[in-house]
């Protein structure tokens, strides 16, 4: 039987007294994609953290294909797109992939480099240094960056923030063809719209617990609504 791309049970985090998630249950088949909304402070991001194996659960489990999240073999197999692009603005975009493969073990990291380039459109940009580059170029190298080690599970955090329409079409673009790859991904973000074309389910957080639960198909009107009330309660 094939494991859950991530299976989350009984998850809490805690930060001393503050609670930043209760109560989370999620199962995201292989291949299928889920779209996590919620007000600012719901706890998204800590979620995608703890997804990540950047952080440990205070209570429950988190698990990548079957392994603690937190462990070498399940964050091989992950992912990270965070908000800010984490790029190194000095170094060329063939530069900043190659050294992500190398610390990810890629047997020939200037060819996957090369690769991810041309599959993101950059292929004429790759030698100028990423602290030249717009916003929407510099997110289409942080995703290239999150491909690097071929993972089966893609996390991004608001991946649209800042885009101009054209750069958040192709970067929508982008996504929806790694969707139709079969990858697992999952979509943090407000953006309703994006949410509903790029995902096969949904959840929205409030306060750390999960208020909403949309196992799909996915309208944005639908999401829209279940949005403003998080954000009301």
């Amino acid at each position: 039987m094939t494991a859950p791309a991530i299976a989350v049970r009984g998850l809490e985090k805690r930060f001393g007294f503050a609670v930043a998630l209760a109560s989370i249950d999620l199962t995201i088949p292989p291949g299928r994609s889920l779209a996590v909304l919620g007000p600012n402070g719901a706890g998204k991001s800590t979620l995608l953290r703890l997804l990540a194996g950047l952080a440990r659960p205070s209570a429950g489990t988190v698990e990548i294909g079957g392994q603690r999240a937190h462990g070498r073999e399940a964050r091989a197999r992950v992912g990270l797109v965070g908000h800010a692009t984490f790029l190194y603005p000095a170094l060329t975009a063939r530069e900043n992939l190659i050294f992500a493969g190398r610390l990810h073990g890629v047997a020939e990291p200037a060819a996957r480099a090369a690769e991810l380039l041309e599959e993101a459109g950059l292929a004429d940009a790759a030698d100028r240094p990423v602290g030249g580059f717009s916003r929407g170029m510099a997110q289409r190298v942080a995703i290239a960056r999150g491909l690097v080690h071929d993972p089966a599970v893609l996390l991004l955090d608001e991946p649209f923030t800042g885009l101009d329409r054209r750069s958040a079409e192709r970067l929508a673009e982008r996504l929806a063809r790694l969707r139709g790859e079969r990858r697992t991904l999952l979509l943090v973000t407000h953006d309703v719209v994006s949410a509903a074309r790029l995902a096969d389910a949904a959840v929205v957080l409030a306060r750390g617990r999960i208020a909403l639960q949309n196992p799909g198909p996915l309208e944005a009107a639908d999401l829209e609504r279940a949005l403003a009330a998080a954000e009301a309660a």
